[in-house]
């Protein structure tokens, strides 16, 4: 069951202090994906042939099998394509370019932000619409829908694999790093749709605080970071958001 929205003062005493920052860093994680459609794809929703996405998702699945491997991401890519970003996702696009100190991170592999105009934004475990050379190690944007199996290298002929951080495998250091520089000079943090229990991203809300920002959560739900919050707004992103980055 979805709350009722925050009440007026609570929606302006947050919007107020969103329009006070000079630079504003957004976390987001797969409760706005869930309000364009899109699936987990883990736990009962992920479920595919039997498989749970910590079977397929590390590079020791992709070793042994990697046409079953492609076949999920597939799956999963023809799934994602019927989406489109949702007002929340549209309300940071149009939000980054009144602000001038502005970092999204995204822990969502779907594209949406970036297909919604977002610039600004490191995506944390990779996108679902680029593919990576297992040879050479060239990245490139594929959105063919269906892939072919299996993927091969235009440049040198190697296999390819989506461009995913998977289970095992660490982060970029670079987007890390950049991850972290934002949090630490952002004015205000807002984290939302994420349940705040997957590290890194989990303690970004602690890293932003320690900084002397102000942190704001979207979330149907309390999460484990709404005790360390400052302002937990529950409800849905695509309503939520629109409302917090309104202009004016």
């Amino acid at each position: 069951m979805i709350p009722a929205m925050p009440s007026d003062s609570l929606m302006q005493d947050a919007r107020e202090r969103v329009q006070a920052a000079r630079s504003v860093t957004i976390l987001t994680g797969a409760g706005i994906s869930a309000d364009s459609g899109v699936p987990t794809f883990r736990g009962a929703d992920g479920l595919w042939r039997n498989f749970r996405a910590e079977d397929l998702a590390t590079p020791e699945a992709f070793e042994r099998d990697p046409r079953l491997v492609w076949e999920w991401y597939n799956w999963r890519r023809e799934l994602i394509a019927t989406k489109a970003p949702n007002a929340a996702h549209e309300a940071m696009a149009a939000f980054e370019l009144r602000c001038p100190a502005f970092w999204l991170i995204t822990q969502n592999v779907d594209g949406l932000h970036r297909q919604a105009g977002s610039m600004k934004l490191s995506e944390m475990h990779g996108n679902i619409w680029k593919v990576r050379c297992t040879a050479c190690g060239q990245v490139s944007d594929d959105r063919s829908v269906p892939i072919a199996l299996l993927p091969a290298c235009q440049s040198c002929g190697g296999l390819l694999r989506p461009h995913i951080v998977w289970f095992g495998e660490s982060l970029d250091l670079n987007d890390l790093r950049h991850c972290h520089q934002a949090l630490q000079a952002t004015d205000c943090l807002l984290v939302v749709g994420t349940s705040g229990v997957v590290y890194p991203a989990a303690g970004f809300a602690s890293v932003a605080k320690d900084a002397g920002a102000v942190v704001i959560e979207i979330n149907p739900d309390p999460t484990p970071q709404s005790d360390l919050v400052d302002l937990a707004l529950r409800g849905r992103a695509k309503d939520l958001v629109p409302a917090l980055l309104q202009a004016g």
